[in-house]
């Protein structure tokens, strides 16, 4: 009789606790044991931790997996049972851990791999094999991809998060505390009469008591300072959305600035030569040309294509010099400039701040970080089983996606949803710049490298985004090689690795729609390939997000700098706008305070959530990736504590890329 000594860890999350029973049984490759109960008088509650011991007539062999079986207490009574994790230890005096991390239901069985990771061709005992197969096919039916909108990446295949499984669902206190938030800014607005109000506002000021309980620094500048062409241009370097500004060597035939224009802005220079120097940049949103704006509490809306023009001066400022609100020049399409009366300058930024809103939160937020992680995340769950190095590496960075996003679709998006009712850039037009988006997307803009390299932007100075970001980039590299490096020794095993090619397939197909020209691989052929495709999607998921999503009611809560809807067409001439006229363009009252509601939300961190390479799930139980691991997080603490010194000495401090204020996932 030999003994193996099981302890059992049960979750430390709410209701993670049962009252039923537990069978376990183990298997080995010379033998499995006895399905035995794990009954115990207390139960297995919240966050304990219990051993017991399994009796065999003989040693198991080298231990394949655990499988757990859950029964009615008396037949009668039966609830969910969260375990975080299984540790067998063997006669031989080996300790074998088996992560779980799931919920188990009654009636179910689970079975749980070793923590050690790894590939296809790797697994050569014949139940292994059989393992990852009924994972794999179990999983391909629990998520299934759909059509969203032709044109745009595929989604899961669920219309209500409560029909996910429990594992990959938010946890009850997330899920409590969104509610309770969102739930709380309504009741807040519809208590002061605010939402269905369709004033406009009288003066800019009236906005200020709105603010009075969610004030930042951040917030308080642009309050101060959001009509300053400095704030205006610095925005483009590290506002919500710093991917828009490229370096402009050649204008473009539709945008005739002359010097006789700016020679006043560039201090008698003349605009060849400030190109030539590499200080001319442009601000193109020709992806907004020809969308009909929404309509919003019966009144129609109106979206323009501008085009920006910038100037970095001596100093190190990014100033706006030139702004054409349309794209096709004409007599009726004026290129507005800083020289311009105050009123006709403040509304022509007015529309380019619009222009950004529906730019970003469309093209930059939800299509380049949220439908990409849903599609890194199905593919993820369908592709790659639990013993898979891959999968142990991305799980922690899929945590909450579905269910945020489903959350999007059916109350930001949908027809009804805040941004079909609220916003410029709702309803049809949203979608057709959806496919717009998606394209034009490419690998090399995803790659933050190659896209910062792509748009002319290593030496521009003051650009917090581009130098915490490459950063970040690094770090992150450096892990991902690391950690790949030590599976994939060779590129004959990335090649033969049939779920990893299965799983970069799914991703072309699915979510670039097998679309040669976005530089998306299709499979992978070397080590290299690989490691820069998963530094991109772990960055991607984390970093990018943190930098277009954080931010949202710092620089949105003060209504003007982002506007979500504009009420009255461009100006086709110059001289005729007044402040009457700005206040008549700007959003309604009704509109501005749910704008700012629903802005609210997306940037509130839940106290569920789990900042970059922090790790809850105890996956690896080798010694070279726990090491990894560690100099990880070492990694980004160095960086963190970087990133606030540099911050101690800067007037507006950029706090979006500090690895403490990174997510792991896309969970907001």
């Amino acid at each position: 009789m030999v003994i193996y000594t099981v302890t059992v860890n049960t979750g430390d999350r709410l209701l993670a606790g049962t009252t039923s029973y537990i069978y376990i049984q183990l298997r080995g490759t010379e033998d499995e044991s006895d399905e035995q109960s794990l009954n115990c008088v207390q139960g297995f509650w919240q966050g304990s931790v219990k051993d017991f011991q399994i009796d065999c007539k003989a040693p198991l062999g080298e231990l394949i997996d655990v499988q757990l079986y859950s029964k009615p207490f008396m037949g009668l009574l039966y609830d969910q049972w969260f375990c975080d994790k299984i540790t067998i230890s063997t006669p031989e005096g080996d300790k074998i851990l088996f992560p779980c991390y799931n919920w188990l239901d009654w009636n179910e069985r689970l079975a749980l791999r070793p923590a050690k990771a790894s590939l296809v061709f790797q697994d050569t005992n014949l139940i292994a094999q059989k393992l990852r197969m009924r994972e794999l096919d179990e999983q391909q039916k629990l998520f299934r991809w759909r059509v969203y909108a032709e044109g745009t990446p595929q989604v899961i295949d669920c219309d209500s998060a409560c029909s996910l499984p429990p594992e990959v669902r938010f946890s009850f206190t997330k899920e409590s505390e969104f509610y309770f938030s969102a739930g709380k800014q309504l009741a807040l607005l519809k208590l002061t009469g605010l939402a269905d109000c369709r004033k406009s506002w009288e003066n800019i000021s009236q906005l200020e008591p709105i603010l009075c309980d969610n004030r930042s620094e951040t917030i308080e500048y642009c309050q101060e300072h959001w009509d300053e062409d400095e704030f205006f241009g610095y925005q483009f370097l590290n506002g919500l959305n710093p991917m828009m500004i490229q370096l402009c060597s050649t204008l473009p035939e539709n945008f005739p600035v002359t010097d006789d224009m700016v020679k006043g802005s560039l201090g008698g220079s003349s605009l060849e030569q400030e190109m030539e120097k590499g200080n001319i940049f442009l601000s193109d949103y020709k992806m907004l040309d020809e969308l009909v704006g929404n309509v919003v509490s019966g009144r129609q809306q109106y979206l323009t294509a501008p085009l920006v023009l910038l100037y970095c001066n001596p100093q190190g400022m990014m100033l706006p010099i030139a702004i054409q609100l349309r794209q096709k020049p004409g007599e009726d399409n004026p290129i507005f400039l800083p020289t311009d009366s105050k009123a006709d300058w403040k509304l022509a930024k007015i529309f380019v701040r619009n222009a950004e809103f529906g730019v970003h939160e469309v093209d930059f937020h939800l299509l380049r970080t949220h439908l990409l992680a849903e599609v890194f995340t199905v593919a993820t769950l369908r592709n790659l089983p639990s013993p898979h190095p891959l999968h142990k590496l991305l799980f922690p960075h899929i945590r909450y996606t579905l269910q945020i996003n489903i959350m999007a679709r059916n109350q930001l998006i949908s027809k009804d949803g805040a941004i079909t009712t609220y916003a410029g850039v709702g309803g049809e037009s949203l979608e057709k710049l959806l496919k717009r988006a998606t394209a034009s997307l490419t690998y090399s803009a995803l790659c933050l490298p190659d896209n910062i390299s792509e748009r002319g932007l290593e030496t521009v100075p003051n650009y917090y985004y581009r130098d915490d970001g490459m950063k970040l980039w690094n770090i992150i590299n450096k892990f991902v090689a690391a950690l790949l490096s030590h599976y994939y020794q060779h590129d004959v095993n990335v090649q033969k690795d049939t779920e990893l090619q299965s799983w970069i397939s799914e991703i072309f197909t699915k979510g670039f729609l097998g679309r040669d020209s976005s530089g998306i691989p299709s499979s992978f052929q070397t080590l290299k390939e690989l490691i820069k495709f998963v530094t991109m999607v772990i960055f991607t998921v984390s970093a990018q997000h943190a930098a277009v999503n954080n931010g949202q009611f710092d620089f949105g809560g003060w209504m003007p700098n982002y506007p979500t809807a504009l009420r009255q067409p461009p100006p086709k001439e110059k001289g005729q706008t007044t402040e009457d006229t700005i206040m008549e363009t700007l959003p309604d009252v009704g509109t501005t305070v749910n704008g700012m509601a629903v802005l609210a939300l997306l940037s509130k961190d839940s106290a569920d959530h789990y900042p970059l390479g922090n790790f809850p799930e105890h996956l690896y139980d080798e010694e070279v990736p726990c090491k990894l691991i560690e100099d990880f997080q070492k990694d980004l603490g160095k960086l963190a504590d970087l990133i606030e010194e540099r911050n101690k000495k800067l007037e507006l401090p950029y706090t979006y890329l500090s690895p403490r204020n990174v997510d792991n996932s896309v969970a907001i």
